[in-house]
C-alpha cells in the first residue's frame, strides 16, 4: 500500500557536481538549503541582500550584482535610531550609516565576483505580494511607489501591499534571466517555490500568491533551456501533507521535512558521485561536532586521531573541499 503520493521527479540532464559554485537567493527556506550545502563544504553564497520573498526584490537584487551597484549613505533611511536600506535585510542595518554602507557594498562586491564564476543559481520565491512606499517619510526614505524588500518594522501606513499579476512576475523574471545569461552564459538556474505558508496574508490569499509564482516560473522553464524547476513546494504540501512535518507555528517546515526535500534534491539534481561524497563529508562534519565529556581519555584521543587521518585522506583525494575547520579540530591530539 502506498502511504505517500508519488511525484515523478525528473533528473537534471546536467546535474550539480561538488566543484560547482552555487548562489542561493530568496526566502528563509533558501537558507535551510544553503546552510546544509555550506556545512557539506559546497562552494556557496547565500542571500547577499539577506532573505527576500517576492520576485521584485529577488530580480532587483540580482540585477544589482550584475551591475556591481554601489550604495551611498543617501540610499539609507533612519528609523528608531538605526540606518536601514529598503533593499536589504535588517542584518545590514547599523546605527552608523557609514558602517551600514560599508557592509552593504562589501556584500555587493562579493556577490558580483561570485556571480561571474557561478555555475548555478537556486532561486526560492516565497510570495507574490510585494510592498511599495506610499510617500517619502524623509528626504532619505525613497521615492513614491518604490518596492521594498524589507519593511524594517516601519509603520504599516508607509506602504501599499500589492499582489503581483502573473504577467508582471513573468515579465520581470524574463528580463532578469536575459541579463543573467548575458553576464554569465554558463549559468543554470533552478527555481523553487517555498513551502512556507504566509498565513498573515490569509490562507486563500497565500494559495493565490503561490499559484502565481508556480505559473510564472513554469513559463520561464518553458522559455529558457538553462532554467529548471524543483518541486520543493509540492513535496511538502502534496507528498508529506501532514502537520507533523511543520514547526510549532504550523507555518514553517520542520527539520524532518527539510531533510526530506534535501534528500530528493540530491537524488534528482546532483551527480551520483557527488551524492556519495556528500555522505563521506557528512560523517566527518558530524564527528567534528562531537563534544567529549572527558577529552583527555585515550578513547577520545583515538577518536581524534582516527578522524584526523580520515579528514586528511579526504582532503588529499578531493582538494576542492575546504576541510580546514575539521583538520584543526581533529589535530587536538
Amino acid at each position: 500500500m502506498d502511504l505517500m503520493l508519488n511525484i515523478d521527479l525528473k533528473k537534471l540532464a546536467k546535474p550539480i557536481i561538488y566543484q560547482d559554485k552555487i548562489l542561493l537567493m530568496g526566502s528563509c527556506f533558501t537558507e535551510h538549503i544553503g546552510n546544509a550545502f555550506e556545512e557539506l563544504k559546497f562552494s556557496t553564497l547565500q542571500n547577499p541582500n539577506g532573505i527576500l520573498f517576492d520576485p521584485v526584490s529577488v530580480c532587483k537584487s540580482l540585477e544589482s550584482y550584475i551591475q556591481n551597484k554601489k550604495y551611498a549613505e543617501a540610499d539609507l533611511f533612519l528609523l528608531n535610531e538605526v540606518w536601514h536600506s529598503w533593499n536589504h535585510h535588517s542584518r545590514f542595518s547599523n546605527m552608523n550609516p557609514a558602517e551600514a554602507v560599508r557592509i552593504i557594498n562589501a556584500s555587493q562586491q562579493r556577490a558580483h565576483e561570485f556571480l561571474k564564476e557561478a555555475d548555478w543559481i537556486i532561486i526560492t520565491l516565497g510570495s507574490s505580494f510585494c510592498y511599495r512606499l506610499n510617500s517619502p517619510q524623509s528626504p532619505q526614505s525613497g521615492s513614491v511607489g518604490e518596492p521594498v524588500a524589507n519593511c524594517h518594522r516601519a509603520p504599516a501606513q508607509w506602504f501599499t501591499k500589492h499582489l503581483l499579476e502573473i504577467d508582471e512576475i513573468s515579465s520581470m523574471l524574463d528580463d532578469c534571466l536575459h541579463q543573467l545569461l548575458e553576464f554569465n552564459p554558463k549559468l543554470n538556474i533552478i527555481f523553487t517555490v517555498s513551502p512556507v505558508r504566509h498565513i498573515r496574508d490569509g490562507v486563500v490569499e497565500n494559495n493565490r500568491s503561490k499559484a502565481r509564482l508556480i505559473e510564472s516560473v513554469h513559463q520561464m522553464v518553458s522559455r529558457f533551456e538553462q532554467t529548471h524547476y524543483f518541486p520543493a513546494y509540492e513535496l511538502v504540501i502534496d507528498v508529506l501533507r501532514d502537520y507533523r512535518f511543520y514547526d510549532i507555528d504550523l507555518v514553517h517546515p520542520n527539520y524532518a521535512a527539510t531533510e526530506f526535500v534535501l534528500e530528493k534534491f540530491a537524488e534528482n539534481c546532483m551527480e551520483e558521485q557527488t551524492q556519495q561524497l556528500m555522505q563521506e563529508v557528512k560523517k566527518i562534519v558530524i564527528a567534528r561536532k562531537h563534544k567529549a565529556f572527558q577529552p583527555t581519555t585515550k578513547a577520545h584521543q583515538q577518536f581524534l586521531m582516527s578522524n584526523f587521518e580520515k579528514t586528511k585522506v579526504l582532503q588529499q583525494k578531493y582538494p576542492f573541499l575546504d576541510l580546514t575547520e575539521e583538520v584543526v579540530y581533529f589535530s587536538q591530539i
